[in-house]
């Protein structure tokens, strides 16, 4: 039997408090108002018979004499295989997208556990994305978790579009959080042409705070649904901050005891429960997820990029609207570079090494310091390879990434001034492969 109460003793923001018994931490309650309305709220907090829910449509309307009932249950997402792709939901799984709600569709539970660490294997696998700066120098592993670390302004959601469209994977799950609505046309209008494997949860800046808590649970439920059934899933969150920034309001409105920057104290725990979730299943499918991280002022100690840091393997740094090969790392990279090429490895370290060379001779010049024969041929290499492969519109294959990478080497270098090894060189080198 449903219990049903009829008093509430608190309203603060989107959390209201009453005093209930036999009530379970996440279970999902309806708010009945005065008007005929309803709405839901999530139990976030027990402490004795008090209980405290965060509503997700916001307090707004709600009085202390509204009816309250538990329905025994927590947060539910309609799960349908082939009728969720191509479909676009809010932060709670409702459509927004002017198309009915999923008929004979499986309600699946959100927020449970990680996957049994006993069945995951060893990531061993890339996923091309078609942007060199990704595929060749930082490669992306199948069931990585990356965060895309920016600052506001820098094109991120244009780059996480690129990718939702460019990248090998069965399915593509999308989560915005506090989108601007441009932003989210955005999304709807470029990932229309490729809406037979999207899925899209946006929760826009003018939503209810809490639906932009429940948006990462929404995409990895239902990511967790395909990856069982041999999907290959490639999760794209936008933008964690926004996440965190609306836990730390919720916290807020709570009265709980605010840690480093006014957020919560389990900021830590409540990123790791969500990145920890990509999985490269054996004898099964995988998620895989990228993430945005703002970083308000640039500044990297900031609580969430920090935080997140410490959590998934590497990073993506987007700067000056190029992925900074000098801030960027992909720590599994390694695992699935020798089975690509075997010159990859060779080339992708000396084309940075190159780049970096010119990069001071840049400083040395804006100083003053005259610059030699070979300081004008690093010049020349870094602003073609700036244009050529650091350019964010560019979408080649792997194997053209690499041709592409030894033939603006040898525009400007000897084979000797790249210090590859000579078999490689016997091999690859333009002029050598033509003969």
């Amino acid at each position: 039997m449903r219990k049903v109460y009829t008093h509430i003793d608190q309203i603060v923001g989107p959390v209201i408090t009453l005093r209930a018994k036999g009530v379970s931490y996440g279970e999902l309650a309806r708010i009945r108002t005065r008007d005929g309305g309803s709405t839901y709220a999530q139990v976030i907090k027990l402490k004795g018979e008090e209980v405290s829910l965060q509503v997700f449509a916001g307090s707004k309307g709600i009085s202390t004499g509204d009816e309250v009932e538990f329905l025994g249950r927590q947060v539910q997402l309609d799960f349908s295989s082939d009728n969720l792709l191509g479909r676009t939901f809010n932060g709670v799984g409702e459509p927004i997208d002017s198309r009915p709600r999923l008929q004979g569709a499986e309600p699946i539970e959100i927020g449970g556990p990680s996957f049994n660490p006993s069945r995951r294997i060893i990531p061993s696998q890339m996923i091309q994305t078609g942007i060199p700066m990704i595929d060749m120098f930082n490669t992306l592993v199948k069931s990585q978790k990356l965060p895309i670390f920016s600052v506001a302004g820098e094109p991120y959601n244009e780059l996480l579009a690129r990718i939702a469209l460019q990248a090998q994977a069965d399915v593509i799950v999308l989560g915005g959080m506090g989108l601007k609505y441009d932003d989210y046309l955005y999304f709807r209008d470029q990932l229309a042409s490729s809406k037979e494997r999207t899925i899209l949860f946006v929760h826009t800046a003018a939503d209810p705070v809490v639906e932009c808590m429940m948006v990462p649970d929404m995409a990895l439920a239902a990511a967790e649904r395909y990856a069982t059934a041999g999907k290959d899933v490639l999760v794209l969150l936008t933008d964690m901050t926004a996440f965190a920034d609306s836990m730390k309001e919720v916290a807020v409105a709570m009265e709980q005891i605010p840690a480093n920057r006014g957020y919560p104290g389990d900021l830590y725990s409540q990123l790791a429960s969500r990145y920890e979730k990509a999985v490269d299943i054996e004898g099964s499918g995988s998620i895989t997820i990228l993430a945005v991280t703002t970083m308000p002022g640039d500044d990297v100690t900031h609580p969430v990029p920090d935080n997140t840091g410490y959590i998934t393997e590497g990073q993506f740094y987007l700067k000056g609207g190029v992925i900074d090969p000098f801030g960027s790392l992909s720590r599994l990279k390694q695992l699935v570079n020798g089975k690509t090429r075997p010159d990859h490895a060779p080339l992708m370290n000396a084309m940075i090494r190159l780049y970096d060379a010119a990069r001071k001779v840049r400083q040395q010049q804006s100083m003053g310091f005259s610059v030699s024969t070979f300081d004008q041929h690093l010049l020349a290499y870094a602003s073609e390879f700036e244009t050529r492969m650091m350019d964010l519109a560019v979408n080649l294959s792997l194997v053209e990434q690499l041709d592409l990478g030894w033939e603006i080497l040898a525009n400007h270098f000897t084979e000797a001034q790249t210090t590859i090894p000579g078999k490689l060189l016997a091999t690859w080198w333009p002029k050598n492969r033509a003969a």
